[in-house]
C-alpha cells in the first residue's frame, strides 16, 4: 500500500500538469499513454511491439486520440476516424499481401486493440477541450468507485461479484463504490454547478450510479483480458499499480459514456 500511495502521486504529479495546461500538450501526452496501452496490449498477446503490425496499432491509437481536424484544417471534422480507417485497410492489406502467413484474425487483434484504447483516450481529449471540471469529475468518481469497493469490500464483502474474472470483487464492494462515487459527485457539484449542465443535479446523480458501473465493468474487462493471456499486470510502468491500461481502464469506459449522455 505504501508503494501504491508514493507511485500513485508521482503519477499524479506528473499527470496533473498536462492536465491544467491541456491544448496540443496535454493531447500529445495522452495519445503517449494510448501508444503505451496499446503496447501493453500487444506484448500481453506475445506480439513484437516494434514490428510494422506494432507500429500500426499504435499509430493508430495515436490518431484516434489527437483531434487531427484541430491542427490539419484541410481535413474533414471525422478525420480522425478517417486516419484510423486507413491504418485499419493497411492492417487488411498484410491479408493480401501475406496471405500465408497473416489472416484476418491476425490483423484483427491489434485493430480491436486500438480502437478499444484509442476510443477512452479520444474521449478523455475531447471532455478536457470541454473544460477541465469534466475530466476532474471523471476521475473523482473512478477514485471514489476504486475507493469505496476496497474498503467497504474489504470490511463488509461477503457474496462473489464475478468469481471467475476478479475473484477478490464482491456485490457489497460494488455497492459501496457506487455510494461513494455519488457522495464525493454530489460534494464536487454543489461546489462547480457548470459540471453538469445541460443536465438538472438530480438527475446528474442518477448518471453517477451508470458511470461508476461502467467504470468498474471497464476495470472488470480488463481483468478478463488479463486473465485470459495469463498476466497479473498489463505491465510494470508504474510500481504498485502495473501499467497504463491497470491505471485508465475505468476511464476508457467512463469518458465515452459521458460523451454519449451529453455531458461535452
Amino acid at each position: 500500500m505504501r508503494e501504491r500511495i508514493i507511485w500513485g502521486a508521482i503519477a499524479a504529479a506528473i499527470f496533473l500538469p498536462f492536465l491544467i495546461i491541456g491544448s496540443l500538450p496535454f493531447q500529445l501526452f495522452v495519445a503517449v499513454l494510448a501508444m503505451i496501452a496499446v503496447s501493453e496490449m500487444l506484448r500481453m498477446k506475445q506480439l513484437e511491439v516494434f514490428s510494422f503490425e506494432g507500429v500500426l496499432a499504435m499509430l493508430a491509437a495515436f490518431v484516434l486520440t489527437v483531434p487531427m481536424d484541430n491542427y490539419l484544417i484541410f481535413l474533414p471534422v471525422d478525420s480522425s476516424f478517417a486516419c484510423f480507417g486507413l491504418i485499419v485497410f493497411f492492417f487488411l492489406a498484410g491479408t493480401v499481401l501475406n496471405s500465408e502467413r497473416y489472416s484476418f484474425d491476425d490483423a484483427a487483434f491489434p485493430i480491436a486493440a486500438s480502437l478499444y484504447v484509442g476510443i477512452g483516450f479520444q474521449n478523455l481529449v475531447n471532455a478536457r477541450m470541454s473544460g477541465i471540471d469534466k475530466v476532474l469529475l471523471a476521475l473523482f468518481i473512478v477514485w471514489a468507485t476504486d475507493m469505496g469497493a476496497y474498503f467497504i469490500g474489504r470490511k463488509f464483502g461477503r457474496r462473489k461479484l464475478l468469481a471467475k474474472v476478479s475473484p477478490n470483487k464482491t456485490i457489497e464492494g460494488s455497492l459501496g463504490g457506487i455510494a461513494s462515487a455519488v457522495l464525493v459527485s454530489l460534494i464536487f457539484m454543489l461546489f462547480d454547478k457548470a459540471v453538469y449542465a445541460p443536465h438538472h443535479f438530480l438527475t446528474m446523480l442518477v448518471f453517477v450510479i451508470f458511470f461508476s458501473i461502467f467504470a468498474q465493468f471497464g476495470d472488470l474487462v480488463e481483468s478478463s483480458i488479463k486473465r485470459h493471456f495469463g498476466v497479473k499486470d498489463s505491465g510494470k510502468l508504474i510500481p504498485g499499480h502495473g501499467g497504463i491500461l491497470d491505471r485508465f481502464d475505468s476511464m476508457i469506459f467512463v469518458f465515452p459514456i459521458m460523451h454519449l449522455f451529453g455531458l461535452f
